[in-house]
């Protein structure tokens, strides 16, 4: 195409128990305008011919640049990053949510149920360590989305025996850095592989359940109904409460939540002690429906082993307690 031909054409003109713009006179003609006309009209067949645009301070014709999709973690499953703490925001009396800055304002991409490992970053002062010397380590699960861009949020309870959780309360302040690597996966999720998921989860166990419960009941094509049963000490205790609760809510006809304390108030409508046979056999399918049902428990030590038996580290280990004596298989439980 000719430069004039160009510059021509420039120039035109989106439940139940398991669920249910004048001119004057004539003048003497002069060829000055013809001149300066000429010459804009070959300067803006030059602009336009390299690249540029007939209107290049207009808003509508500038577009930002478009950010490359995301193909990998902003973690490292092999090594440790030191994250800044961006907030801490208090959940209760002895939990606090842990905001950290992920790098380039990207995402952690996490897989379901996946766990980041932290320990305190190097020559930090007070930093703990384990029996041997070395830097002490502790396993959580993130409770931000897997998508969320530029941070990572840990929901951390404190324990008088616990180094790491007395370390974060206690030592780490908005500024300050947290060693984490990660993510690392524990239970593999895949949609619609059970019609029921029973989820048994104790205190802070119930951040992965939550991860899980989160994804699953937001994807449009869910057809697996959960049941949570949660034990805490008392109703304080209970954690990410208005979470399930509106979790519940949205998702009357797949999703129930089960409180059960230890301490209940006066008044108080939900269970009362220890997660019992009793409490399974009214609220959980029972075993015999074979691989349509899987049971996910994460809490402590001790409600693990009365409920489905002793991990053998980081190995599963036999099926035991309360779901063995209801006649649940090794294949039918999973434990955090």
């Amino acid at each position: 195409m000719s430069f004039l031909r160009l510059a021509s054409r420039t120039l035109s003109p989106l439940q139940a128990r398991y669920f249910s713009a004048g001119g004057s006179g004539p003048t003497k003609s002069s060829n000055l305008p013809l001149y300066f006309g000429g010459a804009g009209l070959i300067g803006l067949a030059g602009y336009v011919y390299l690249g540029g645009s007939p209107t290049p301070f207009s808003p509508a014709s500038v577009s930002s640049p478009t950010k490359p999709k995301q193909e990998k973690s902003a973690l490292d499953p092999e090594r440790f990053l030191d994250l800044k703490l961006k907030a801490v925001l208090p959940y209760n009396h002895n939990t606090s949510r842990f905001i950290f800055e992920l790098p380039n304002g990207e995402a952690a991409l996490s897989p379901i149920t996946s766990l980041v490992v932290v320990r305190a970053s190097e020559g930090a002062p007070g930093a703990p360590v384990d029996k041997k010397g070395n830097l002490a380590l502790r396993a959580y699960t993130p409770i931000s989305s897997p998508d969320q861009q530029g941070e990572l949020v840990l929901l951390i309870k404190k324990y008088e025996n616990g180094v790491i959780s007395k370390y974060v309360h206690e030592r780490l302040k908005p500024g300050d850095t947290l060693s984490i690597k990660g993510p690392i996966t524990k239970f593999p999720y895949k949609a619609n592989e059970f019609e029921h998921v029973a989820l048994i989860g104790g205190g802070s166990g119930i951040t992965p359940l939550y991860q899980l419960l989160e994804h699953a009941l937001k994807d449009p094509a869910n057809r697996t109904r959960f049941t949570l049963l949660f034990a805490n000490v008392t109703e304080a205790d209970i954690l990410l409460h208005k979470e399930l609760t509106a979790l519940e809510h949205a998702h009357p006809n797949t999703f129930r939540v089960v409180h059960t304390l230890d301490k209940p108030p006066a008044g108080w409508a939900g269970a009362s002690g220890y997660v019992s046979p009793e409490l399974i056999k009214a609220h959980v399918p029972p075993a015999d429906l074979g691989d349509k049902i899987k049971v996910l428990i994460c809490g402590p030590p001790g409600q693990v082993n009365a409920v489905a038996g002793k991990k053998d580290g980081p190995r599963q280990g036999e099926i035991g307690g309360i779901l063995k004596d209801l006649g649940y298989t090794e294949g039918q439980v999973f434990k955090f």
